[in-house]
């Protein structure tokens, strides 16, 4: 740890010089990155001044220890103490800070919620994620989601949700919620008071910029089709809704919740983009992980990450041993202890995977 904060010392000098340079004034992008960063790591020399007096005193109280007055010596032995635990602590606050954020930390979001195995029970529990999500959102000032596409289920459940949560660090707050979500419980449907199992799947992506990837036209098929189901006196009688393919990846996007054509191929154009960014990321990060097993997947959805067990008021974490019998206040959006631990978890594997 303490070399990878000599190594951040050394970094905030050299960003500190870069920002003083006339060449790093010009370019409004550049001079943005470095401000970020410097930001990050004034925290650190912040810290790291401390820590540095806090090691003068605990040398200090050490050669103190020595000493024939055994009050002295004492009282050298409790300060010995209390720096050696308050040194502890520093070191625990800061190595968080000394994680280069991802680049993607920032961005805005795109979620997509889709029920999986479980006919009806799915789609009512997707839609129960759709709500937790929603008031997790509501709780944090300054973001707000915009509703992409929603298809509805039977009996009050869905089928999709794909919305975009705008704001400071979305992406980065909700990025760990990717993957396969389980739920236990007795259906209302279900006589025999028998828990069945199912499932559903949340999409995590960042919303991609212009910069991040160039899309040819040629690389488009796009249809246009009748939108069906509600929707309004449009529906039916226009070609608004739109289907977009990508032809090298295959990957393919339709649009119909929007009032005109221009409107659904906006949108289209916007998942497809953060879907691909997402592909992008996900080889890298494959790469970049090949050697190791990641502790907190952000790329595998095929995965089980959580199981909601409604008969024990429980919620866990399969990816970090995590448990809960708060289930009614997970379910309301109370997510920030289970979100803080996942976040952790990440920390500690980035940390343990440089060393």
């Amino acid at each position: 740890m303490r070399d990878r904060l000599a190594d951040a010392l050394l970094r905030a000098e050299a960003v500190e010089r870069d920002l003083l340079d006339p060449k790093t004034v010009r370019d409004a992008k550049l001079m943005a990155s470095l401000g970020r960063e410097h930001q990050r790591l004034g925290q650190v020399v912040e810290r790291a001044k401390a820590l540095e007096k806090m090691d003068d005193e605990l040398a200090q109280a050490r050669e103190l220890l020595s000493f024939d007055d055994p009050e002295m010596a004492a009282e050298a032995k409790r300060e010995v103490e209390r720096l050696t635990a308050a040194i502890e602590r520093a070191e625990l606050e800061l190595r968080p800070l000394l994680v280069p954020p991802d680049p993607l930390h920032d961005r805005n979001a795109i979620v997509e919620i889709r029920a999986g195995t479980g006919g009806d029970e799915a789609a009512l529990f997707a839609a129960d994620l759709y709500r937790m999500y929603t008031r997790y959102i509501e709780r944090h000032g300054g973001w707000r989601i915009e509703m992409i596409s929603l298809a509805d289920g039977t009996l009050g459940g869905i089928k999709e949700a794909i919305f975009k949560v705008s704001g400071p660090q979305a992406f980065g707050a909700l990025r760990f919620e990717s993957g396969v979500h389980r739920v236990q419980r007795v259906p209302a449907t279900e006589a025999a008071g028998r828990i069945h199992t199912s499932a559903a799947t949340v999409a995590v992506l960042p919303e991609a910029e212009e910069i991040d990837l160039k899309i040819e036209d040629k690389d488009l098929r796009i249809d246009v089709f009748r939108s069906s189901g509600p929707g309004g006196q449009s529906v039916n009688t226009t070609d608004s809704a739109v289907r977009i393919t990508h032809l090298p990846s295959g990957l393919v996007v339709s649009q119909q919740d929007q009032k005109s054509q221009l409107q659904n191929k906006l949108k289209a154009m916007e998942v497809l983009r953060s879907r691909l960014l997402d592909l992008k990321v996900a080889e890298a990060e494959a790469e970049r992980s090949r050697m190791r097993k990641s502790q907190v997947s952000t790329g595998d959805r095929s995965a089980k990450i959580r199981t909601y067990n409604y008969p024990q008021s429980r919620v866990t974490d399969h990816r970090i041993g995590y448990t809960t019998h708060d289930l009614t206040g997970v379910m309301d959006g109370k997510l920030d202890e289970l979100m803080d631990a996942l976040h952790l978890a990440d920390i500690e594997e980035r940390l343990a995977g440089d060393a």
